[in-house]
């Protein structure tokens, strides 16, 4: 029932099972499936089985042993897998898929093989090639199905795959030893360089490297990104990275706490509030410019106060809220519209009573949500590019339409780097 009612008016509702046949975790995802297969009938549903096909070096051949072995396991709770998707590091022959077919019971066109790829985005092109869509379409009885349009799937891979240019953008973090912490971040540089057509060399620079050593790891980067996170390890680091981009005015993006480090870093080093910092990390700091949503101050003194039951989900931020832009602001021209609607998760915003002598040094706040009490971005007229949000536009990024604040950064990057060049040369 909540699969169809989250399906809404799509033709096909697409669920994913994760984990691995034969786990106990997985027991009754398997098995709501199964009855899902049954109600539906076999012309409404379709299972397909993602399996590896290893190879063993020492021997030099294929193992279908795991394969079988898991689509044994699987038709033990009840399920016949209609299509076997063979994950492997090379291409798997003719016959070791006969084989497959002929002992998971699965016809042998529908055992297809998805060796590793240069880029993911090719995927979608190599299945197309092996006729998976038309074996759904004559599996689920869908009848004069039009043809797959994947001339956009074929612009992304050809952009990734010749790029025409380059840039190393550093990425400021804490969590830089597992990168997949940031991979959203990641695709989203990624797709700001397939419509850019440029490669976007990331370098994950640990911000608490930087309080111990210095910025030196900073040196020969394009753009900084500064991403979010929480607590205080590592905040000093990420602070300087970006001082470092303001003054070496280097393309800076800050994103969410990374839009935080920046105000705390203006107000210290431009506005004069010494000490300044976020309530998170220091509750008696003389400047609260950062503080949390239940304890914010507004432009007039007043401290406001927000309810666990409140619109705003308690002390959490969440979700997809709208963002007014300023006009003939850097975020207006990037974004190319009014209103904004992006993903948000924070406990900590903008302080207003730091409003006015931010913007007085020379802090442009740009962003707004729609009752004008929240600031949402903020920028540095006087910089090349530089921009903090509190949201997360990284979630809505995708390969075909990228996002404008990854590609205004991206191309901001690419503008520098002619310049950079040319200084480090002279250096």
């Amino acid at each position: 029932r909540c699969i169809h009612f989250g399906a809404g008016e799509a033709d096909i509702a697409l669920v994913e099972i994760g984990g691995t046949v034969g786990d106990i975790e997985s027991l009754p995802f398997l098995e709501a499936i199964r009855q899902m297969g049954l109600e539906l009938g076999r012309d409404r549903s379709l299972f397909i089985h993602l399996t590896l096909v290893p190879y063993i070096q020492s021997s030099g051949e294929l193992k279908t042993k795991p394969t079988q072995h898991s689509v044994k396991e699987l038709r033990s709770i009840g399920i016949q897998p209609d299509m076997l998707m063979c994950r492997s590091d090379r291409e798997i022959p003719a016959e070791e898929r006969r084989k497959i077919a002929l002992f998971t019971n699965v016809e042998p066109k529908a055992v297809i093989n998805v060796p590793d790829a240069d880029t993911i985005y090719r995927i979608p092109l190599l299945l197309h090639a092996q006729g998976v869509d038309d074996i759904v379409a004559r599996k689920l009885r869908l009848d004069n199905p039009p043809a797959a349009q994947l001339a956009d799937w074929e612009r992304v891979v050809r952009a990734i795959e010749t790029p025409t240019g380059a840039v190393d953008i550093a990425m400021v973090g804490k969590y830089v030893d597992l990168t997949d912490a940031y991979k959203s971040l990641n695709e989203a540089l990624l797709h700001a360089g397939i419509h850019t057509h440029t490669r976007v060399n990331i370098h994950y620079v640990d911000s608490e490297r930087i309080e111990r050593e210095g910025t030196t790891g900073l040196e020969g980067m394009d753009a900084i990104l500064v991403p979010g996170g929480f607590g205080r390890r590592g905040i000093e680091g990420k602070i300087a990275a970006v001082r470092f981009a303001r003054e070496r005015r280097i393309p800076y993006l800050g994103i969410c706490l990374g839009m935080q480090a920046a105000v705390i870093e203006f107000a210290r080093h431009v506005a004069g509030l010494e000490g300044a910092h976020s309530t998170e990390f220091r509750p008696d700091t003389p400047y609260p410019v950062i503080a949390l949503i239940t304890e914010w101050t507004d432009e007039d003194g007043a401290v406001q106060q927000r309810q666990e039951g409140g619109d705003l989900g308690g002390t959490m931020r969440l979700g997809a809220q709208p963002c007014q832009l300023v006009a003939d602001s850097l975020a207006r021209r990037t974004y190319g519209k009014d209103v904004i609607t992006e993903r948000h998760r924070h406990r900590y915003e903008f302080n207003n009573h730091y409003r006015e002598p931010l913007h007085a040094a020379g802090m442009t706040f740009s962003g707004y949500s729609l009752d004008g009490q929240l600031v949402e971005m903020i920028e540095l007229p006087d910089h090349p590019w530089f921009l903090g949000c509190q949201f997360h536009p990284e979630f809505t990024s995708t390969p075909r339409a990228g996002h404008p604040l990854f590609q205004g950064f991206v191309a901001a990057a690419i503008r520098q780097r002619p310049q950079h060049r040319q200084e480090m040369d002279a250096a």
